[in-house]
């Protein structure tokens, strides 16, 4: 008996360290990821939820579930993954590239030194869909008119906010300037509440879809000496048409735009970064067919026009696959991406 009682701290120790280790062993084979999209009338939600679905597909092989979280935009989910809440989010280059540098509605936050860039992925054009009889066929139309200029916290608001600056208005100059999500703004131009609506969004869009069909709205040209300064004083800014022909019987439609991105921060491990990459590029094809947004999208230039270093993660997957692609202005090709000058 007493033989017995000696080996028996001994034989709960074992069972303990091996408890402890299976704990960890699943604990490490289960991680749960989110990533921040938008509305879920626009094209980041649905991009969100078809990285988690690749990602999902092989979860029993990896050990990582994926979900995505319909969010206010672009700086609210560079905001959370900056406070470790998300570990993922789509956001506009523009605002990547202002949280980076600690710029703009960044500036009071300071530098985000951890902010990576994982790929891009579709172009944002700049899109005003106004009422017929509104009186507004370009942008400086809608000056004394009624815009919904975008939600707090959504990278629509600020880039509304800096072409506001650029043109030299205040927020007086709208007659009325509401702040409704996306989903809201169809129904509201087309009950008169609104005489436009402002967003960037990749084509074709649901939403674009449905406002132009649904009442009598027209697209309008985002263009003039300011917009043509914006383009030329910011690299993440370019000229964009929405083609004739994709709403029916629209012209050509000219505009400016970003890049829409996927971004992350460098405290999320370099193996997570690695499996979502590749569950995504792995499965280029079945992604592409997500949204029609994607359907033009090619590998090679999904790692140039980025205005944060790359993660290691992704560095990996190219360095991988022989993919190439180019670090931003001010920095250079290292061991764990792209290094600051």
């Amino acid at each position: 008996m007493r033989r017995i009682a000696t080996r028996a701290p001994l034989i709960l120790g074992i069972v303990f360290c091996v408890g402890v280790f299976m704990f960890s062993k699943l604990n490490a084979a289960n991680q749960f990821i989110d990533i921040g999209t938008g509305g879920v009338t626009g094209v980041y939600y649905p991009t969100g939820s078809a990285i988690c679905r690749l990602v999902n597909k092989n979860r029993n092989q990896h050990g990582i579930r994926c979900s995505a979280e319909s969010t206010g935009g672009s700086i609210y989910n560079i905001n959370t993954i900056r406070a470790g809440e998300f570990e993922f989010g789509v956001a506009q280059s523009d605002w990547q590239y202002h949280a980076y540098h600690g710029s703009s509605k960044f500036a009071d936050k300071g530098k985000f030194d951890k902010l990576r860039a994982v790929f891009s992925v579709h172009p944002e054009p700049v899109t005003v869909i106004a009422r017929d009889g509104s009186g507004i066929a370009k942008l400086s139309d809608v000056k004394g008119k009624r815009l919904n200029i975008g939600n707090p916290g959504s990278g629509n608001r600020g880039t509304w906010e800096v072409i506001e600056e650029a043109l030299g208005w205040n927020r007086n100059d709208l007659k009325i300037a509401t702040e409704m999500k996306s989903a809201e703004t169809g129904r509201a131009v087309c009950d008169g509440k609104i005489d436009a609506y402002f967003w960037l969004v990749g084509h074709p869009s649901v939403l674009t879809q449905e406002s132009l069909v649904t009442c009598d709205t027209h697209l309008v040209h985002v263009t003039g000496p300011a917009i043509s300064r914006l383009i030329a004083d910011n690299s993440y800014y370019r000229r964009a048409i929405i083609p004739a022909g994709m709403y029916g019987d629209n012209p050509d439609i000219e505009t400016f735009g970003v890049g829409a991105t996927f971004v992350t921060s460098a405290d999320v491990s370099e193996e997570v970064v690695y499996t979502v990459i590749k569950s995504v590029f792995d499965n280029f094809d079945d992604f592409k067919k997500f949204h029609p947004a994607l359907y033009r999208l090619r590998k090679e230039e999904m790692f140039s026009g980025l205005s944060a270093p790359l993660h290691r993660g992704a560095v990996r997957y190219i360095k991988e696959t022989g993919l190439e692609y180019e670090c931003p202005e001010g920095a250079y090709v290292c061991l764990s991406g792209c290094c600051k000058k």
